[in-house]
């Protein structure tokens, strides 16, 4: 786990002891519960490192802001179809004054990530299950975070609509994707615009010591999202905007 340490020292962000031996400790609970159930494909420890552990971190190196927003205490984060936890568990430990909210599908995972926050004696984060669109519509939910994440769950048009109702007016939706994100965010304007959202540059990125090239999409929220939103749980999958 050094190789975080030195990725996030050159960001200003000093991980300690403790918080490196928690991502250790997740990243041995992950390997052995994948041996049960199908969590990640990625198990060798170095790619595993860089893959997971270093790419959920990026916007940490990546951005003064988006840092900023992520080590302000009380910023509330929801992690929409974090599967295995990522990125929201990796971030909760960089960031320990983080409010995190870890949404998923299926039940299974939720349990195994109430196992992960419990082991790794994390406070102040919790793991729904529900899937994005009924969650959207909770009005104890909807609108309430000051950033909305996924990484690896669908195309930019069905993520707008997935993760943007949670966020308030003036917060953040953070898409992490491949390189080749141009033609994702030109397909997903008329999402983004009418679900109340706006879209920065991309913030573009080769994690240190690999040839990983990732982008970070920005849409900020600038108005709140139509009643009508999300849609029913498999329409925007099957209907994009």
């Amino acid at each position: 786990m050094e190789r975080i340490r030195q990725y996030l020292d050159g960001a200003g962000l000093t991980l300690s002891d403790r918080q490196l031996a928690q991502l250790e400790q997740y990243y041995q609970m992950v390997i052995e519960q994948n041996q049960v159930m199908n969590l990640t494909s990625i198990t060798e420890r170095n790619e595993f490192i860089e893959k997971h552990l270093m790419d959920s971190l990026s916007p940490l190196a990546a951005d003064e802001a988006l840092r900023s927003l992520l080590l302000t205490p009380g910023t509330r984060m929801i992690d929409v179809g974090t599967g295995a936890g990522f990125p929201g568990i990796p971030l909760k430990i960089a960031c320990p004054s983080l409010s995190v909210t870890l949404l998923d599908s299926l039940r299974k995972r939720v349990g195994f990530l109430d196992q992960v926050i419990a082991s790794l004696e994390l406070t102040d984060i919790t793991a729904v299950h529900m899937r994005a669109e009924e969650a959207g519509r909770d009005p104890l939910l909807r609108e309430q975070y000051d950033l909305a994440v996924s990484r690896a769950v669908a195309s930019l048009s069905i993520l707008t609509e997935y993760d943007l109702p949670f966020v308030r007016i003036g917060g953040l939706f953070l898409a992490y994707k491949a390189l080749s994100a141009e033609e994702e965010l030109s397909q997903a304007e008329t999402a983004i615009r009418k679900l109340g959202g706006k879209a920065d540059s991309p913030i573009t990125l080769t994690l240190p010591d690999t040839d990983l090239n990732r982008s970070l999409l920005v849409i900020r929220k600038v108005r709140p999202t139509p009643k009508g939103y999300p849609r029913k749980p498999g329409t925007a999958k099957k209907n994009p905007l």
